[in-house]
């Protein structure tokens, strides 16, 4: 058995055991290294925190680019990697699907699409052509020789309509179309990540926790969620702080940062593995 068949499998299994499980997000090799040391299962990329690395907004970095970073993260460690496809980089069902291919050959084991376009004046996709998104990204990645894990997004909360209607009846026709997970962000309180658990089941469903949200691991696992993440909350903790420690430096002259820093050798043995 390949390295990749390992992952997928050790991925799949994740989605069926009992109980909730983290899958925190990298931007980098660097950080999916500190993840692995801590014990984490599985990582997820963050397209936010990646384009921030290179210095853009998120949504700025394109396929290519976001693909070499999955390159890393999966070289970087054993564990298993699933890679933010934003929408794919195509509004075409058949493109998008030919992004989760290209996935794969980089290494991930599972991906994320999503049915937000990208486009301010119409930010997200018909109903049915996200189904069909979805459809044709779900054949493709059955065509591949281990198990891949496709999460479909319902993008509703992050873009203004926080309507937990459709968001639900989105959700329930990509579990139709063929996506292993789904995944709503944005969702804000206790009540709405039940109701999304219940309607969707017995499909295991992934949640954001960041922002409004103030919720356990083992509440969330009590709950009835499979698969926990965090987005960009993990790079925006490490660029906050670079830029606090900064802004010491400029505005104060003082270097008091240091005595939190993680210690020069503690890092160094990190990266040594």
């Amino acid at each position: 058995m390949d390295a990749q068949t390992r992952r997928a499998q050790a991925f799949k299994a994740l989605h069926e055991r009992e109980g909730a499980f983290v899958i925190p997000n990298p931007w980098d090799a660097g950080s999916a290294k500190m993840l692995a040391s801590l014990g984490f299962e599985a990582l997820a990329t963050t397209s936010a925190g990646y384009a921030f690395s290179l210095g853009r907004p998120d949504g700025a970095a394109g396929l290519d680019d976001t693909l070499a970073n999955v390159r890393a993260i999966v070289a970087a460690t054993d564990l298993p990697v699933a890679v933010d496809l934003e929408n794919g980089f195509a509004d075409a069902p058949e493109a998008c699907a030919s992004s989760l291919i290209r996935a794969a050959q980089a290494g991930a084991v599972g991906g994320s699409i999503e049915d937000a376009t990208g486009r301010e004046d119409s930010p997200i996709y018909g109903f049915e052509h996200a189904v069909a998104r979805v459809k044709a990204a779900a054949e493709a990645v059955r065509s591949l020789p281990y198990p891949f894990v496709l999460t479909a997004r319902a993008e509703n909360f992050l873009h203004g309509n926080p309507d937990l209607d459709d968001t639900i009846r989105r959700l329930k026709a990509f579990a139709d179309a063929g996506a292993d997970v789904l995944y709503a962000p944005g969702l804000n309180s206790a009540e709405q990540v039940l109701a999304v658990v219940q309607a969707v089941a017995p499909k295991p469903v992934n949640v954001l926790m960041s922002g409004a949200l103030d919720l356990t691991v083992a509440q969330l696992s009590e709950m009835g969620v499979k698969r926990i993440s965090v987005g960009s909350a993990l790079a925006l903790a490490a660029y906050g702080e670079f830029f606090r420690a900064a802004e010491e430096i400029r505005e104060q002259g003082s270097f008091t940062f240091t005595r939190r820093s993680m210690p020069f050798n503690q890092a160094n043995q990190l990266f040594k593995g």
